[in-house]
């Protein structure tokens, strides 16, 4: 049975899934990139093979997303490399195709994709701030001693949710610190923080954006009953989820490798031990380009980084 790979590689979780030629989902896995995108990547597609029966799935194209696109691209020889507006908009059109504004929250990144008559017509992401973020959610979890998995269910209970300051971490500690120590409720402080990251998201990602329904809320975080809620009151809309929303990146890129005409075999017992990666910073023009390139068993095989032909690795054969 012919089939498709697809993973998202992002600066927390690795994702990747396979589908079959109808795009039914065989496989899925999501772990924690833990600062190594290659081990992660090799965890992963070990954790897809456990799921299926080996013999039976015969993986003719390849797609790669998210931070480390390129270079997981690159050592797969992936059939398809996109940027992750284009795969999570692939991915969500695929199971809601009148959806018009995509809200997507990760570890550390988050984005706003907007479309009409299913074509992505503005997008934008976070820059600097990480307070409308997950990792923003995990580290204040820690703070209050409560599992970050369980912010959502207590977050629904509060009736007060607590005003937490919305503008930057550095702003949504201090206050957070202030308001536990004047007594307020965990679950209405929890309820504030959920609020907090909503607000923040669409203070900045989704500033000057015209935000229409059918939304969907998707990403890590999309997980967290309480910000969802929170997007509701905000927008006065209905905010959808989905049960493979923190997956949609990985299913975008592999509906993308099935469309495509490019065709790759592909080994689960392959091996990243003799892949090496090394950043250089090039110095024969005012740029200065940080170049990454990648190698295998001391070969170059890829490379990327330079914005001009000077900074250029040659690949000899």
């Amino acid at each position: 049975m012919e089939c498709f790979l697809g993973i998202d590689i992002g600066s927390i979780s690795t994702k990747g899934v396979i589908l079959n030629s109808d795009g039914v989902i065989l496989a899925s896995s999501y772990l924690a990139t833990n600062g190594s995108p290659m081990e992660a990547v090799k965890n992963v597609i070990l954790e897809l093979k456990e799921q299926i029966k080996e013999e039976d799935v015969q993986i003719v194209g390849i797609g790669t997303t998210g931070s480390a696109r390129k270079l997981i691209g690159t050592i797969l020889n992936a059939t398809v490399i996109k940027n992750e507006i284009t795969a999570h908009a692939t991915g969500t059109l695929f199971y809601y195709p009148n959806i018009r504004t995509i809200i997507e929250i990760g570890g550390q990144d988050s984005k706003i994709i907007l479309l009409r008559d299913q074509i992505v017509t503005d997008y934008a992401m976070n820059t600097l701030c990480a307070a409308g973020t997950g990792a923003f959610l995990s580290s204040q979890a820690s703070r209050l001693g409560v599992a970050v998995e369980e912010f959502g269910p207590i977050a629904v209970e509060s009736k007060h949710p607590t005003n937490i300051a919305a503008r930057c971490t550095v702003f949504a500690e201090s206050d957070l610190v202030h308001k536990i120590q004047m007594g307020y409720k965990k679950e209405d402080i929890i309820a504030g923080l959920c609020k907090s990251v909503a607000m923040n998201y669409l203070n900045n990602v989704g500033k000057g954006k015209k935000i229409e329904g059918p939304i969907i809320f998707q990403g890590g975080v999309s997980k967290n009953i309480g910000v969802k809620k929170a997007f509701e009151e905000l927008l006065g809309e209905e905010v959808i989820t989905s049960k493979v929303g923190h997956l949609m990146g990985a299913i975008g890129v592999a509906l993308l490798a099935k469309r495509s005409p490019k065709r790759t075999t592909f080994q689960f017992q392959f091996s990243m031990e003799e892949f090496e990666t090394k950043g250089v910073e090039c110095h024969r023009c005012p740029n200065h380009c940080e170049i990454i390139s990648v190698r295998k068993n001391n070969k170059l095989i890829d490379s990327w980084g330079n914005r001009c032909e000077r900074g250029e690795l040659k690949i000899r054969s």
